[in-house]
This record gives structure tokens, sequence and C-alpha cells, in this order.
């Protein structure tokens, strides 16, 4: 069993806090994605797995073992990091190999274990090549290599892909995912790209810094689908999609039955209806998918909400336009088809509409979720 679980983790320097009261299983074999903004204390985290950072208060724990004090070389733990930290004067092989000579493994069982992970990572050919000889997307298979060969408990990324180019990124990630499915080694990713969690995690964990959230920095856990569908406060809202979730404070009206900002004017979804009757007269934070917002023609939406305003920027992808555009003090979001219709230009008005069912609504005080029945 190679689970990790933090139990009501924190991590201070001096006076300042930067994790606090962090709980979370990471199941065997699990590929868990760390996903937030800078400061949120997730490369912390990870550095705290690979025994790389003290752990100022709680317990951390690989497979059946407390590892607080336990030094990083005996957590069996593999680490790869956004540098790709390799000898520049070894070769390729060698690279691969200094972690096994350290550990003075017989010569034959190197070039075996080497053999292995460079034809698994499509580097056969350049094993006596010097790293500066290698494009960015080979030097990073050979920091992979590396880790592999020790065939750890955990594999640890700290934002290996950030130093790549788009296109790239997005093989390499494919990459990632496709080797540890093969391995069935238990992983912790951590990145700032929440389209890399998104594509890649078996779960995600939403950090957010302290100083937003001094209760402490973990906002929620689930899967990719289970973040986008149903984020548990306005911090995942917001930073789960792209691009981001439109947020709009609007009135309760009509006993928790329909809300209201301007002229727009939405239906409460029957789930949300008896909590929101509570706050009649009163404000809610109320969040809708920019792909919930298009030309009506274009959906076969069951309840709709008229929306529009003068047009912002219009960005043009090809396949789909999305089309910035204010309503009273607020700036929101559209999908539309980008071919075939003809666009509108700033400062054009625009009239679309809201799919009504799927609207998210949050209490502005507390950023938390309304309850569904």
């Amino acid at each position: 069993m190679a689970q990790i679980i933090f139990d009501n983790i924190a991590k201070r320097f001096g006076d300042v806090s930067v994790i606090e009261n962090l709980n979370l299983h990471i199941r065997d074999q699990e590929f868990m994605v760390f996903v937030g903004p800078s400061g949120c204390g997730k490369s912390t985290a990870l550095r705290m797995i690979a025994g790389l950072e003290d752990i100022s208060a709680g317990s951390l724990s690989i497979g059946d073992r407390v590892v607080n004090d336990v030094h990083p070389k005996d957590r069996d733990v593999a680490m790869v990091f956004q540098s790709y930290a390799l000898y520049p004067h070894m070769s390729v092989r060698e690279n691969i190999a200094f972690g096994l000579k350290i550990r003075k493994l017989p010569t034959a069982e190197i070039d075996g274990l080497v053999s292995k992970a460079a034809s698994m990572l499509g580097l056969t050919e350049y094993l006596d090549r010097k790293p500066r000889a290698l494009s960015g997307g080979q030097r990073q298979r050979v920091a992979l290599g590396r880790a592999i060969v020790r065939n750890p408990k955990v594999f640890l990324f700290d934002e290996p892909l950030s130093n790549l180019d788009a296109e790239l990124r997005v093989t390499m990630r494919a990459e990632i995912s496709k080797l540890q499915r093969r391995l069935k080694i238990t992983t912790v990713y951590v990145t700032h790209d929440q389209v890399e969690a998104m594509t890649m995690g078996d779960r995600i964990a939403v950090l957010a810094p302290l100083k937003r959230h001094p209760q402490g920095n973990l906002m929620q856990v689930g899967t990719p689908l289970e973040l986008y569908d149903r984020p548990q406060n306005l911090f995942v809202a917001r930073f789960i999609g792209t691009p981001s979730m439109n947020i709009a404070t609007m009135q309760v009206e009509g006993g928790g039955t329909h809300l209201r900002y301007h002229e727009l004017v939405l239906p409460v979804p029957d789930r949300f209806r008896a909590a929101a009757s509570a706050y009649q007269g009163k404000a809610l934070a109320v969040g809708f998918r920019p792909e919930h917002v298009g030309h009506a023609e274009e959906h076969q939406w069951e309840r709709t909400a008229p929306i529009g305003g003068p047009v912002e920027i219009v960005e043009t992808l090809g396949h789909e336009a999305v089309i910035h555009f204010r309503l009273g003090e607020e700036i929101l979001i559209g999908k539309v088809r980008g071919h075939g219709m003809a666009l509108p230009r700033p400062g054009e008005g625009v009239e679309l509409v809201v799919k009504a069912d799927d609207l998210h609504l949050f209490d502005p005080q507390t950023e938390q979720r309304l309850p569904e029945a």
C-alpha cells in the first residue's frame, strides 16, 4: 500500500503560515493533482511528502508508516522537478543510472533497468548523448527515466512541464498519464494550470492561499467533473474552467423563485428553491459557465433567460467565439459558434440566452455553495 495521508498538517516559517489544517487522503495507485495559484502551498505540501520540508504540526503517513521524522532517502519516493536537474557532463545512460549506482546495485541489474526505462520512454537511441544534445521534451523524459528505474512507492511531480512549449506540454501530459496507469504507482502532481489538472488527475485537490482563506488551504477535493459540475465554493467555481465561470451578485425575489440583476431575471433551479427562499430580498452570488450562455438558435435548452449588452471583446477561436459583454457593472462571457454566423464587433450589442437549469448559487458572505434538494 502506498496511500498518503495528511492529518491536520501545518507548515509555518517563523510567524508566517503557509499551510494550515490540511487533511487529505491520497489513495493507493491514485493520480492526485494539487492545483492552485501561487502561494497556495501546493509545492510545499509536495516537498513535505518528499521530506524536503519539515512539518510544523500534524502527521504525514506514506503507506502504514508515519514519516514526519523519516529521512528523504528512506521514504521510497522519486521526484521530478520543473528544472530537469540533469548532470550536464553525464550521458543519458549515466543520468538515468546515477541513483542506482549510488545504491550500489549490480552493473548487470542497472543496465537492464536503464534499458527498460529508455525503451518505455523512447530514449534508446539517445542513451549516449549528453543533455545539451536533447530537446526539452527529451530532457524531461530523461528525468522521468531516472525516477522510473528506482521503482518507488510514490512519484512526485513539481510543475514538470512548465518549461515546455504548448504543443509539447500536451504531448508530455498524455505520456505521463499513460506511464502512471501502466506503472500503477501512487502519484502526486503539482501544477498551477487547471487545464493540466483537469486532463491528468484521477482526483484534484484545489488549494488557496491562507491570506484569502485563513481557515485552511484545501478548498475541495474531487474528480475533474465533480469540481466542474459542483464547485463547493466561489474559489473553486472561479478557478476551475476556461474561461472562468461568470459570477454575478443577484437579488432573490418571489420567495426564492427567481433572481434579478438589472434587466437580467433568472429562474431559480428547482434543486435550489428551498435554500434560496431563506434569502428573500437578499443577495446571492450566482454562477453560470460561459458555455451556458449562447445564441438561442444554437441550443435546445428547456429553460432560458435573455441576457446581453455591449460587446467588449470577441475572441475568435475557429470552431467557437468567446464574447465578453457588459451587463451593469459586470463583464460576462458567452460562447457562440465561431463560423457560419455573423459575430458582433466591440461596441455593438449582443443578445444571448442563459441556460437557467445549470446555475450555481453561493452565499456571498461564506462563499459556500447553497445546499441542494
